[in-house]
């Protein structure tokens, strides 16, 4: 499948960064900094994410705050705790399997 997204350089950098954390794994603000190589840019990161336009196909909800914390989700935090679940609920499965 193809999309065709909008952004800026930096953001397409953390919504690819976003990509690649696996199902029902979770990431803070600050790894996903990390990973695209600026560390000191947590709060530049969660504005990116906040602008995700397609926020299920590009899994922000696998981000949280270093303590732990939900955060913020754009459709509110009781979906963001349920898709999370829900993903933690298929991996188990899988395991199981």
């Amino acid at each position: 499948m193809r999309l065709h997204l909008r952004g800026s350089p930096f953001q397409i950098k953390v919504w690819e960064a976003l990509l690649r954390i696996p199902p029902a794994a979770l990431a803070s603000y600050g790894d996903v900094a990390g990973s695209i190589g600026r560390p000191d840019a947590s709060r530049a990161v969660a504005g990116a994410i906040g602008a995700n336009p397609v926020a299920v196909l590009i899994p922000c909800h696998r981000v949280i705050r270093a303590s732990g914390h939900l955060g913020g989700y754009a459709w509110g935090v009781a979906r963001k705790r349920a898709l999370i679940g829900r993903e933690a609920a298929s991996r188990d499965l899988m395991a199981a399997g």
